[in-house]
């Protein structure tokens, strides 16, 4: 199970959320969000794999800060289309042929997850997320049960709104609420605002004890 967390940016924050033994660390890139990195952290993690999160910004940006921040991987979180990221691989390869592409794709009902049938064979992996007034971030849950109509290949992580005393929750859907062949394709959780002291500050000790508890 792949833990992210994401909307990072101050350095000691980074160093502690980072200690915890998570997989992904999430930044974001886009200049109207509240978790908006505007400069490079005293410290970037260095034991976890590190998301640049962008949404619907030019491939110059994307390959500038994906230089800058050394990601590993980049997520997608606007209206990006499949022809897009097949510009865009081309030149993440000559950065780091291993970068992998996250597409967030954000979902109220199973209609909403036809959308992946357009970007299947495109990227790695999507991030499902709450469908909102916002491009992400809103902090509330979708339901979840409608992933059980999810037909495509590709991996996916959870997001939307995933809290402290969610570990119950997720542990349950994911063994007793899916059916086996999606939940497979259910590789990991996104954790961000239900987490947080402010925007971009995560509480150590929630993640921590979410964490434990979420062990499956």
């Amino acid at each position: 199970m792949i833990i992210k967390v994401c909307g990072m940016r101050d350095a000691d924050n980074i160093r502690e959320v980072e200690a915890l033994g998570i997989d992904y660390m999430g930044f974001i890139f886009w200049p109207k969000s509240s978790r908006y990195v505007s400069e490079v952290p005293k410290y970037l993690p260095k034991k976890c794999k590190r998301v640049g999160v962008f949404v619907d910004a030019s491939i110059g940006d994307v390959m500038t800060i994906a230089e800058q921040y050394q990601l590993d991987l980049i997520q997608l979180h606007g209206q990006e289309s499949p022809s897009y990221i097949t510009q865009l691989r081309p030149h993440l390869s000559l950065l780091n042929s291993k970068i992998s592409i996250i597409k967030a794709l954000n979902i109220a009902t199973t209609d909403d997850l036809e959308a992946t049938k357009r970007y299947e064979g495109y990227v790695d992996y999507f991030l499902f997320d709450t469908k909102g007034k916002m491009v992400g971030g809103n902090g509330e849950k979708f339901d979840w049960s409608v992933l059980d109509s999810y037909r495509e290949e590709t991996p996916f992580l959870l997001s939307g709104g995933i809290g402290p005393d969610d570990a119950e929750r997720v542990k349950s859907f994911l063994t007793s609420h899916l059916s086996p062949l999606t939940s497979k394709k259910c590789i990991g959780i996104d954790l961000n605002s239900k987490f947080e002291l402010s925007p971009a500050l995560k509480d150590v000790n929630k993640i921590r004890n979410f964490l434990s508890s979420l062990k499956l």
